[in-house]
């Protein structure tokens, strides 16, 4: 295996950052650590972040997943899809989020595809955001959805019907895009953080690379 500073260099912003960052926030320390146990805490995030990416769309699998595996070559040619740079996660977690909560449950991860070509967002993330509305969570999702909306339309004016079914439905989607919205912003600061947490992960490998080397 390659030494994890090269790594790090080769992917520097894309998929070593990300492993880094969905590391436990918790192992960060600032005292100096061997450069053994820091490589090893390096493999440990490497290995749950392939396990969490298991089930997701990537390029290497793109061609098996289900629903979006007919435009596999389509998807393989842009690479902003698997891309994890900000400009291209940042897409990802708003569109994504928002689409996670709409009243379109079996279409979400055939809309996600388009939606992150048209977006130029991450398709790894966009999908990942699909899940949060899943057959055990569906129920009080689309219920919390569709309150929050009643209470907009009640108090805006916006979106309002006299038809029941027309109203429930406007319900759904003013709710779902506002609490799509509240969601990203939270796992937008929540990204941010762990960012900012790889980036001194890097620092501290690359520090104690240099130094095993001298030494």
């Amino acid at each position: 295996m390659p030494e994890p500073v090269a790594g790090a260099r080769r992917n520097r912003g894309t998929v070593a950052v990300t492993a880094s960052a969905l590391g436990c926030l918790t192992e960060f320390t600032d005292r100096p650590m061997p450069h053994t146990a820091i490589r090893q805490q390096w493999l440990r995030r490497r290995k749950r972040l392939k396990k969490m990416l298991r089930l997701l769309p990537r390029r290497a699998n793109v061609a098996r997943y289900p629903v979006i595996r007919r435009f596999a070559e389509a998807a393989r040619s842009r690479p902003f899809l698997w891309s994890f740079k900000r400009e291209h996660v940042w897409p990802a977690l708003y569109v994504g989020s928002v689409l996670a909560f709409m009243p379109t449950y079996g279409l979400q991860i055939f809309l996600a595809l388009f939606a992150a070509i048209l977006v130029r967002g991450n398709l790894t993330v966009m999908v990942a955001l699909q899940m949060i509305t899943n057959p055990l969570t569906i129920a009080p999702l689309y219920l919390l959805t569709h309150e929050v909306g009643l209470w907009l339309i009640a108090r805006t004016g916006y979106g309002a019907v006299d038809a029941g079914l027309a109203s429930s439905m406007n319900a759904l989607v003013l709710g779902g895009v506002v609490v799509g919205f509240a969601t990203a912003v939270l796992l937008d600061v929540a990204w941010r953080l762990l960012a900012w947490e790889a980036r001194r992960f890097q620092a501290r490998m690359a520090t104690s690379a240099a130094t095993h080397r001298r030494g």
